[in-house]
């Protein structure tokens, strides 16, 4: 089978990992998910069985014959059960620990993995080959008797097992006869009996994502694929900072040798917002409240300057964009980049989306901590940059490398800031400053209906003065600016189905950029086209689409970034934040009420 993206996440809120059909882990970053990868077969140009490979980790079965994966149920814990050709079998269990522990939740830098006979014995191998320096090397090691380290580049692992540590060193096969922990964390001592501990923490593990999906409120229909959204999309936040990355993946091609490689492991302050919106939805205030902590720590050090479009994990500004030489790329088609150059850009947008992910806390009774008067005097300063660069050119949300202009969706996110604003100033009985920020809005709306409006076409144009199509115009009734009946927005949305749909798939535009014409779908757009259809009245076509989006997902129930027209191949970093945003939003939109069962 080639190399593809039919993978599992699993992790715990500090690390992540992706592992195969095979029950191979092939992509994971420690100590943090922008970390140099220990794990990096999947950019390293192999096929399986990857026998001379480096960084990965597997149980290789004797003459195995069927492998079957599935999660347990509403958890990040993945079971794969192997059965040789004589019927005997086992399982893996691949996880990372995560549970409440001495008043604040235990996740640590570490995976775990439980090896079990079922059936019969099994005879196996089992490979652990970190890599260093960006796929460079394998990691040195030295080993005691229960456990071998590994110099990684920023960190040292420890692997502590109650399996003989030669049969791991020296990658022997031999009988499974009972069953094997193997805990791979940081560089410190494991005192306490390893195989109990591991068992202990697999149960505790599962107790805590039963509980936290437990209070998720899901719509009736497609339960189980909205639940395994959200779990991933909580993996996809770093929970020390709050940070939210857009994907756990760097440099997957948008399509086959594109060049459109990509880092997604940072925080875009525009994709978080789409997170936490959705999550709002159903219930998860959890990670809204981590989010808002990450925010209102960008928004001080800003001090009511240029707010960049992404930061790291940590806080960090500088996301220099570099190359791996040693990694080929996802089936040798590289490059496989480090950092994204988009920190350097303008784009306006983000004081929108900073503002709007902000203004729940000034609502929601639920929270912990409510919004402030200080926080809304904070958020000012943002909004007066949105109101400042409202009619001023920028890279737009598809962060263009090599043009820039006035962006109707950048001006309508300036729009909303001010308009949110506006609503936080009443709520808080500010009067003087809730006229004020209202007063803004509507010069701001009478700047995009006048210059993002195409008089000429009969619809809004992606940019001021402008003929161009952008899906993100399908956003515009999300946003409240304008109403889904109007018959401007339905003029707009007809024109984007026309010039952006390609069989049942949206692009994000039809225009060449600096990589040349886009040649797949990008998925969060074919989900706010099942939205609008939805919205005019489309409803059995909307469904059809949704369907059709649910049948592309991985056997994990994911999507990526991207994906082809002919053929429906994933494409893109994965899994992809937007994307499961958008199944999310469609579920709940289109989901028969409780009460149609109750």
């Amino acid at each position: 089978m080639p190399q593809n993206l039919d993978l599992f996440p699993i992790g715990n809120c500090s690390v992540s990992a992706l592992v195969d059909r095979d029950g191979r882990f092939v992509w994971g970053c420690m100590p943090r998910i922008d970390s140099d990868p220990v794990f990096s077969t999947l950019l390293g140009g192999l096929e399986p069985p990857f026998e001379g490979g480096k960084g990965l980790w597997d149980v290789v079965v004797d003459g195995a014959v069927k492998i079957e994966q599935a999660y347990l149920r509403n958890t990040p814990i993945l079971r794969t059960v192997v059965t040789d050709a004589d019927g005997a079998s086992l399982e893996i269990i691949d996880f990372s620990p995560r549970f409440q522990q001495f008043g604040r939740i235990y996740r640590p830098t570490a995976f775990i993995r439980l090896v079990r006979p079922l059936s019969g014995v099994c005879r196996a191998t089992i490979r652990l080959r970190p890599t260093a320096n960006w796929g460079g090397r394998l990691a040195e090691h030295t080993n005691g008797s229960n456990h071998i380290r590994y110099l990684c580049s920023d960190m040292t692992l420890r692997l502590t097992t109650d399996c003989p540590v030669s049969h791991i060193l020296e990658e022997r096969t031999f009988r499974v006869e009972r069953t094997l922990a193997m805990f791979l964390g940081a560089d410190e001592g494991f005192d306490a009996d390893v195989g109990a501990t591991c068992a202990r923490m697999l149960q505790q593990t599962e107790d805590y994502w039963l509980n936290w999906v437990r209070g998720l409120a899901v719509p009736l229909d497609w339960q189980s694929a909205v639940i395994r959204a959200a779990i991933t999309l909580k993996l996809c936040m770093h929970e020390e900072t709050g940070a939210i990355v857009a994907a756990m993946t760097t440099s997957i091609p948008e399509h086959a040798n594109s060049g459109r490689n990509w880092d997604y492991r940072y925080c875009w302050l525009r994709d978080a917002y789409y997170v936490v919106q959705a999550l709002n939805r159903l219930g998860a205030a959890d990670i809204l409240e981590n989010y808002l902590s990450y925010l209102r720590n960008i928004v001080d050090r800003a001090a009511g300057g240029h707010i960049q479009p992404l930061f790291g994990v940590g806080y960090e500004p500088a996301l220099v964009e570099r190359f791996a030489p040693d990694l080929p790329g996802y089936r040798g088609m590289g490059p496989v980049r480090i950092g994204n150059q988009a920190f350097e850009h303008q784009q306006h947008d983000v004081y929108g989306q900073i503002i709007l992910s902000s203004t729940q806390a000034f609502f929601d009774e639920r929270l912990l901590r409510p919004g402030t008067i200080e926080d809304f005097k904070a958020l000012e300063p943002v909004g007066e940059r949105a109101f400042q660069l409202h009619d001023q050119p920028d890279a737009s949300l598809w962060e263009f490398r090599g043009r820039a202009n006035v962006h109707t969706y950048s001006s309508v996110m300036c729009w909303a800031a001010c308009d949110r604003l506006g609503n936080v100033a009443e709520k808080l009985g500010l009067a003087d400053r809730a006229k004020f920020w209202n007063d803004r809005a509507a010069k701001v709306r009478e700047a995009i209906d006048t210059h993002a409006w195409n008089e000429t076409l009969g619809r809004f144009a992606a940019t001021f003065g402008g003929e161009e199509l952008d899906a993100s115009l399908l956003q515009l009734v999300d946003l409240r600016f304008i109403a889904a009946d109007d018959p401007r927005n339905k003029a707009t949305v007809a024109a984007i189905e026309a010039g952006l749909r390609k069989g049942s798939y949206l692009l994000r535009y039809a225009l060449p950029d600096d990589f040349g014409t886009p040649q797949t779908a990008f998925n969060i757009c074919t989900f706010w086209l099942v939205e609008a259809l939805y919205l005019e009245g489309r409803v059995e076509e909307a469904r059809a689409l949704f369907q059709e989006m649910l049948d592309r997902r991985t056997s994990a129930g994911l999507l990526s970034e991207d994906i082809g027209f002919e053929d429906g191949e994933l494409w893109g970093n994965y899994p992809q934040t937007y994307s499961l945003v958008g199944l999310i939003n469609c579920a709940a939109l289109l989901s028969r009420p409780w009460t149609s069962v109750r």
